[in-house]
């Protein structure tokens, strides 16, 4: 027997809730192919639901939608860069940002350590600020360099929009490196990252990568009783360890970019041992 969601809070406007007609909510959940009453479910109940399912499709297209305008991006790039080879025009855009890849080049980025989080973190958020931001650079040459039948076939598209989408998930990261406002775990952990991705120590770089976005908890879902000393060990299981990326979706998307541009630093330098690099 199905029985009806219970009631998941007053996060969505009752008033306007109240103001769909029975009919039109009936309409909206046959289109989804969802039960038109829930057992024991009231009318304000099944409104609640049919919202919460419009909100968990507006999220998903949202998600959909944003790759579709990166992917549009690279369309529309593509016949510009066309249109400015037959009129020999000069890309003033694209000198400023060599000037601006020559200036991060002039950083020596081999200081990054933990040991520097220790000693120097203003050095440190410049650091990790300057080698992010270059493989960054680096990435969008790389794909841009390759032969047009590539750049222009589907898989290149979804690469260069791939590209496109990190840069954008990558400004709050960036932005927070330059007014030294992460938290102390993160940097360690995006330290870690950078250093090892530094020395080619990719599989290095996959583990603290993890350490950020899943943590060391144990997942407490379905846990009732976790041994005999079970208060003990549920306080194992506590907020502190659970990964940033459950936290807040910007930072999931910053962190997802950031094995990204791992992966893309493993294929351009990759190491001499080839079981140095992480799938």
């Amino acid at each position: 027997m199905t029985m009806a969601i219970p009631n998941h809070g007053d996060d969505i406007d009752s008033q306007a809730l109240s103001s769909i007609s029975s009919e039109e909510v009936v309409k909206r959940l046959r289109a989804r192919s969802e039960p038109i009453r829930l057992f024991g479910e009231s009318d304000e109940q099944r409104r609640r639901r049919l919202r919460h399912l419009e909100l968990s499709e507006e999220k998903t297209d949202g998600q959909q939608n944003e790759f579709r305008r990166m992917m549009a991006q690279v369309e529309a790039g593509a016949m510009l860069e066309s249109l400015k080879r037959q009129a020999n025009m000069d890309d003033d855009e694209e000198e400023k940002r060599r000037e601006k890849f020559a200036m991060l080049m002039e950083y020596d980025v081999s200081d990054i350590s933990l040991e520097l989080l220790r000693t120097d973190m203003d050095r440190l958020h410049t650091l990790l600020y300057v080698y992010f931001k270059r493989l960054l650079y680096e990435w969008g040459d790389y794909l841009a360099s390759r032969p047009e039948d590539e750049r222009r076939s589907a898989e290149g598209k979804m690469a260069a929009a791939t590209q496109r989408q990190s840069a954008e998930y990558l400004k709050p990261l960036f932005r927070s490196l330059k007014q030294r406002k992460l938290q102390a775990d993160v940097m360690a952990r995006i330290t870690e990252i950078a250093r090892s991705t530094l020395d080619r120590e990719y599989m290095n770089a996959n583990d603290a990568y993890l350490q950020l976005s899943v943590g060391n908890a144990p997942w407490p879902i379905g846990i009732t009783q976790v041994g005999i000393h079970s208060r003990a060990a549920r306080e194992n299981i506590s907020a502190s360890k659970v990964a940033h990326v459950l936290n807040d979706e910007t930072q999931r998307k910053w962190i997802q970019s950031i094995k990204r541009l791992v992966r893309f630093a493993q294929t351009k330098y990759p190491p001499a041992d080839l079981s140095k690099l992480s799938g």
